[in-house]
Order: C-alpha cells, then sequence, then structure tokens
C-alpha cells in the first residue's frame, strides 16, 4: 500500500517555539463538532458570540472585530490594505522580522514607506518615531509590532499611538503575539487598527486572523478614492456577513470559528488579568533556569515578553544540532533566530497552554541534556531546580 494512503497518527510534541503551541482539548473537541452550512441561523449566533468575546479580549467596542480567514500573515495584510493606497506616506517602526514584513505589504500596497529602524533586541523609540513624522507633510499611518515575535521584544504601543495622532496619522499594531497573553487594550491606547493570530496565546490552531478597526480607520476605509487591492480582505465587504446584514462573502472555515469560539471560552473563563500574571509567572521561571545554566537572555531586560523567551546560544554550541536533538530526542520544539540573529538565539515560547510549570521544567532539564551532550559541561538539574526553586518562593 503506498504511504499516502497509510493512516497519519502525528507524534505529539510539546510546542515551545514561536507558534504554533498547544491546543486546549475543548478546542479540539469543540471542532470536531459537526458541521453547519455558514449562513445556518444557529452558526449566526456562533459567529455573534466570537464577535462579543474578541471585543472583549482587544478590549475595545469597536464594530468591525471579526476574525479574518486566514493566519496572522493575512491579518497583516488586511490590516495595511484595508487603509493604505497607492501614493500614501507609511512609517513603519521595525526591530525585527515583522517589521520589515508589514514594510514590504506596505510598499507592494503603493505606499511610499519610511522606515524606523531599532537594534534588534530592543524596543521601538517613540523618540525617533516622532522626528521621521515630522519630516513628512502627511503620513497616512504608522505601523509597529507589539510584541516582536523574532526578538521577545515588547514596544510601548500607547505611547506610539499618541505620537502618530499628534500628527493626525493612523496606528496599526500587530499583536499576534500578545493577544491573550498580555495586555492589549485598543480603548485605552486609543489605537485604529490591530491583526493577531489564533495559534499563540489564544491558544487554538493556526487558521485564523482576529482584527479590529476602529472609528478613523472605518472613516478612511469609506473614504477611499480607490477600491481596496484585496477583494478577500476587504473589509467593507467581510464586515457586512459578520453584521446582521450576512451578506454573503466567503465560505467561512465553520470548524476553525467553533474552535475559536471554545478558545475564547477558556480565556475568558480564566479570566485576563488571571492569563496575563500567569504568563509572567512562568516565563520568571524559565529565566531563573536559564541564568542558573550559565546562559543569558537576549531581549533588553524591562521590555521582554513574556510569552515569547529569547535566549543567547553559548559558544561553541551547534545552534541546528540542540534543535533537532531536542525534536528527536525529548519531543520539545523551540524555535531559531531569524536574519540578523539566525544561529545566535533560541527561542522559546510560553504561550497559552503552554505557559505553566510542566512545560517550563521539561524545556530547561531537556535543554540541559542536550547542551551536555555538546559538550558544555553544565551541573545536571541546574536550571530545573532554579526554576522548581522559583515556584516554592
Amino acid at each position: 500500500m503506498p504511504k499516502y494512503l497509510e493512516e497519519f497518527n502525528p507524534p505529539i510534541r510539546l510546542l515551545l517555539g514561536p507558534g504554533p503551541s498547544n491546543v486546549n482539548p475543548r478546542v479540539l473537541q469543540a471542532m470536531s463538532a459537526p458541521l453547519l452550512g455558514h449562513l445556518d441561523p444557529d452558526f449566526l449566533d456562533i459567529m455573534d458570540d466570537v464577535r462579543d468575546m474578541l471585543r472583549i479580549v482587544f478590549k475595545t467596542k469597536n464594530e468591525i472585530t471579526i476574525p479574518i480567514s486566514g493566519t496572522g500573515s493575512a491579518g497583516m495584510e488586511a490590516a495595511i490594505v484595508n487603509v493604505i493606497e497607492p501614493g500614501d506616506t507609511m512609517v513603519v517602526g521595525i526591530n525585527g522580522y515583522f517589521g520589515d514584513r508589514i514594510a514590504q505589504i506596505g510598499e507592494r500596497s503603493g505606499a511610499t514607506v519610511a522606515r524606523v529602524n531599532a537594534e534588534w533586541g530592543l524596543p521601538l523609540d517613540p523618540d525617533k518615531l516622532n522626528e521621521e513624522l515630522k519630516k513628512h507633510k502627511r503620513v497616512k499611518a504608522v505601523a509597529m509590532v507589539h510584541a516582536e515575535t523574532s526578538t521577545g521584544i515588547r514596544s510601548p504601543a500607547k505611547e506610539i499611538t499618541a505620537i502618530a495622532h499628534a500628527h493626525d496619522a493612523l496606528v496599526i499594531i500587530d499583536t499576534v503575539t500578545s493577544l491573550g497573553g498580555i495586555e492589549v487594550a485598543m480603548d485605552d491606547w486609543d489605537a485604529d487598527v490591530s491583526y493577531s493570530g489564533t495559534q499563540k496565546c489564544l491558544g487554538c490552531p493556526p487558521g485564523l486572523s482576529p482584527v479590529t478597526f476602529g472609528p478613523r480607520a472605518e472613516s478612511v476605509i469609506s473614504n477611499r478614492k480607490t477600491p481596496v487591492q484585496s477583494w478577500y480582505l476587504d473589509t467593507s465587504l467581510l464586515k457586512n456577513y459578520w453584521s446582521q446584514n450576512r451578506a454573503y462573502h466567503h465560505t467561512a472555515p465553520i470548524s476553525m470559528i467553533y474552535g475559536l469560539r471554545e478558545g475564547l471560552r477558556v480565556v475568558l473563563e480564566e479570566g485576563l488579568d488571571n492569563r496575563f500574571s500567569r504568563h509572567e509567572y512562568n516565563a520568571a521561571a524559565l529565566r531563573k533556569g536559564i541564568e542558573a545554566m550559565g546562559m543569558e537572555m537576549f531581549a533588553q531586560e524591562d521590555s521582554r515578553l513574556p510569552t515569547l523567551n529569547t535566549i543567547r546560544i553559548p559558544e561553541g554550541i551547534d545552534d541546528a544540532k540542540v534543535r533537532r536533538s531536542l525534536l528527536t530526542e525529548h519531543n520539545i520544539e523551540i524555535g531559531g533566530g531569524l536574519g540578523p540573529v539566525a544561529g545566535k538565539i533560541w527561542r522559546i515560547g510560553l504561550m497559552g497552554e503552554n505557559s505553566n510549570k510542566e512545560a517550563v521544567v521539561s524545556v530547561l532539564s531537556a535543554l540541559e541534556v542536550v547542551l551536555n551532550e555538546q559538550g558544555a559541561e553544565m551541573t545536571p538539574g541546574t536550571g530545573a531546580s532554579a526554576a522548581e526553586a522559583f515556584y516554592a518562593s
């Protein structure tokens, strides 16, 4: 029998990379529920539930708050193509891989993009963004990554939003690695557009991208001179399907939306503040273990993400070999560096279901074994013991 006709039984991994993360069993169970049609009245009720809960998680009252049918990159593109038209000027803060991707999409949308770069591992500098904005007569939007997945850095969203608005520019915020893990407060920040992904702190599989558009962004979209270049991502069409109009747009991914509904229920049952505290607590335990093993964190201390932790690779250690050994011998996935930090850092995600003591102790113990196999000569149990002591304190 050909291999492709054989039953597939994927190995059970502990997914501690930059995403996807392991999924709550309740979400998987919800996704196995019988299908409904995408215009079935019972499914429309589910859509309303999802919208209501997404508003709570985004901390917003924005009418256009929906899940885009696509991963976080689809949300990124939707956020940009809906408000940017050919000839617009866009300022993008870049301190990692995904800030640069925003700039590329802006350019593909016909914008003149001004890049404001910060060193990888540091937060964006609001003053530098302000200086760049002063150079331009009219800036349509300022875009930034709140939680940069490639470096483990959090940048000051509220402060940057205030600067953008002082120059009459919209602000677009990437919250892919923050929504559901650290606070995202759209209305308090007075932010205009944000997008995220389901596969990280929300504890669902990849496949949907929650987005939210505020009143300023809605006004810009309503007064465009040209159509949105993407029919599929055009929110002026999508909102009619997700609103009470229920105008057909595309066949929604029914099972994924079941899963997102259940994932959001899990988030809200725990409580946002409790969830944020849990992510901070487990990240602190991981850092204690890493430092006890003689290694260093990469991201600037006062701006480190609890959801995505970056570690400098010790001298003489083979990055790819360590990650391969963790995967094949311990069933643990961690991420490597991207761009200029490729081969220089590891990325350990503690997001959603995976922000827990068991995950922290498991990855520290396995990492220690693998590093000793490469001649690191670490005292066995050092990292895990440091984490355990933190939890016991």
